[in-house]
């Protein structure tokens, strides 16, 4: 078990410097979100009920798009400079690169959240301190990144992997959107746990669901 870890941990930290290095990524999707933010906050008036009724979606529409680009980026690199055959060929097991690059993509997006978050709170006049909030925002970015992998190892394969990632992406997504929306709605508009359960109960469903799924037939998406 110890061994299966680092052997995880080292793509993770392979794939976490490479990003550090070139920052290609991280930088541009951060500045997508900032935008997107900045951009709906002029668009919508700053009373507070257009607030509490448009700032889930601004915050949950502006996550969905910076996480596509995000894991649109996952294999391509590799692919594009030949390397993926190279990774294939190392003697691990086809679900420890999935299990190192589903967690390389989750910490890469939480820490593009993390930045995000504060300026959305700031713009849309909202409580700094929403731990509720960071508890739906981890379970629904986990979701992301566990069907974001598996469908960014099979885009890669694809002549238009631009493209070809969003359209498979977001139909199995949908679900994740849909409750990380009604949530946090829920959140900004002063709900209880009781009305969030069934919200986080989906959310927590759905990521262990294709967490296990994704794991189970990567082996499978990866070939060629």
């Amino acid at each position: 078990m110890i061994n299966y870890l680092g052997k995880v941990m080292t793509i993770f930290f392979k794939d976490l410097l490479s990003e550090f290095r070139t920052k290609a990524v991280a930088s541009s999707v951060l500045l997508f979100a900032i935008l997107v933010i900045i951009i709906f906050n002029f668009a919508f008036e700053s009373d507070s009920d257009t607030i509490g009724l448009v700032a889930p979606g601004v915050l949950w529409v502006t996550f969905t798009f910076a996480g596509v680009l995000s894991m649109n980026r996952t294999f391509v690199v590799e692919k594009e400079k030949g390397c993926l055959e190279g990774l294939m060929l190392c003697p691990v097991s086809r679900d420890v690169l999935y299990w190192g690059k589903m967690i390389s993509s989750l910490v890469l997006m939480l820490i593009i959240e993390a930045v995000v978050f504060p300026i959305f709170l700031i713009l849309f006049d909202l409580p700094l301190w929403m731990p509720r909030l960071a508890i739906v925002a981890l379970l629904g970015t986990l979701g992301f990144a566990s069907v974001g992998t598996l469908f960014s190892a099979l885009a890669a394969n694809t002549k238009a992997r631009d493209m070809a990632l969003p359209i498979i992406f977001f139909p199995v997504v949908v679900p994740v959107i849909i409750a990380a929306v009604k949530a946090t709605d829920l959140i900004l508009n002063s709900g209880t746990w009781h009305e969030m359960s069934s919200w986080l109960e989906i959310l927590i469903a759905f990521d262990v669901i294709f967490l296990v799924v994704s794991a189970l037939v990567f082996e499978f998406v990866i070939e060629e």
